[in-house]
């Protein structure tokens, strides 16, 4: 049994082949888990309905888990910013500050070879995803 607060083993394992510079994808419930990202990414489906499991639920136990260097969100084509970036910030605290990507940047960013894993979340609130940059341990 682990004392840890993250405890889902397929994420687990997910998380720790990933190395310096791989990315994770915690991505909402209309994110298309499987054509938007790399066809080697691990996909974690955590959507059980919607508005179950929240991004924001997830974030907190991996960056328990992670070193995180870098948090890409995607930014409406509106240049408008979405309710879920203000939760976020209160996660992630100021040393990681949130780096907005073009909308088909953030799904070019998630096809390429460096994302490791897809978590799917049932997230009901548009443009809550999040892309960590794993960082190294010093």
């Amino acid at each position: 049994m682990l004392r840890y607060p993250l405890l889902h083993p397929p994420l687990l394992h997910a998380l720790a082949t990933a190395g310096h510079g791989s990315k994770v994808l915690i991505a909402d419930a209309n994110y298309a888990h499987r054509t938007n990202v790399h066809h080697r990414a691990e996909v974690i489906h955590l959507n059980l309905r919607p508005g179950l499991v929240s991004v924001d639920e997830v974030l907190a136990p991996v960056l328990s888990a992670i070193p995180v260097e870098a948090v890409h969100t995607m930014r409406p084509d509106d240049l408008g910013t979405p309710e879920a970036w203000a939760d976020y910030e209160r996660v992630l605290g100021p040393d990681l500050p949130l780096r907005p990507l073009a909308r088909q940047d953030f799904y070019a960013a998630c096809r390429a070879p460096e994302l490791a894993v897809c978590v799917a979340t049932g997230d009901g609130r548009h443009y809550a995803n999040v892309l960590l940059t794993v960082g190294a341990i010093s």
